[in-house]
């Protein structure tokens, strides 16, 4: 075995761990932590398949967004983790069924990638001068480029949805209105008094 593959083993060795740890820990924080493990992981499996630019978004957008924005609603919110485990057992067969599934399609990939399998052959080296990122941009905007625009319609909505479903007017919410601001007048807000000056007694 090669060096690339026992690096590429232990890392999954990793990831296996970081995502077994992200279900079964107790607490959310520990949770949310081993999940940024498990992308750190994941971007150096992607490093280590020449995937530059996918494992820097991997870390920048999930670790350095969206992981942190998980840790600050986790820690604002009051979670009841007993109600939270109470149907657990009850999601466990269709759990391990995807999970079955998932490990099935990862040994057919490695499979047929390292061992030939069902004939398939091996990816054939790239050239020197291959750049997976420009690769990535052209398939993305020329092959798939309605699929990519469905998908970032599908995103806003579910954010508009988002927000509109968490919105809530209170009544004792003070709220700004930029208009009322915008036409403020000087009389409206400033009044200017004459007073005769006063003079002091002299003792």
């Amino acid at each position: 075995m090669t060096f690339n593959g026992i690096i590429f083993y232990l890392f999954s060795a990793i990831l296996l761990f970081a995502g077994l740890r992200v279900i079964t820990a107790r607490n959310p924080v520990h949770a949310a932590l081993f999940l940024v493990l498990a992308f750190f992981t994941s971007a150096a499996i992607w490093m280590q398949l020449q995937a530059e630019f996918l494992a820097i978004v991997l870390v920048l957008v999930y670790v350095g967004a969206v992981m942190v924005l998980f840790l600050f609603v986790v820690m604002m919110l009051d979670i009841n983790l007993a109600r939270l485990r109470e149907n657990f057992w009850s999601y466990l067969p269709v759990g391990a069924f995807v999970a079955i599934v998932l490990v099935a399609e990862m040994v057919l990939v490695l499979a047929g990638k390292y061992g030939g399998f069902a004939g398939v052959p091996a990816p054939p080296p790239l050239p020197p001068g291959y750049s997976n990122t420009k690769e990535l941009g052209r398939l993305v905007y020329t092959e798939y480029v309605y699929a990519f625009e469905i998908a970032a319609v599908i995103l806003l909505v579910a954010i508009v949805a988002a927000i509109a479903i968490t919105l809530r007017r209170r009544k004792e919410t003070k709220y700004q209105d930029p208009a009322r601001q915008v036409s403020v007048r000087r009389e409206d807000r400033m009044r200017l008094v004459k007073m005769r000056p006063e003079k002091k007694e002299q003792r």
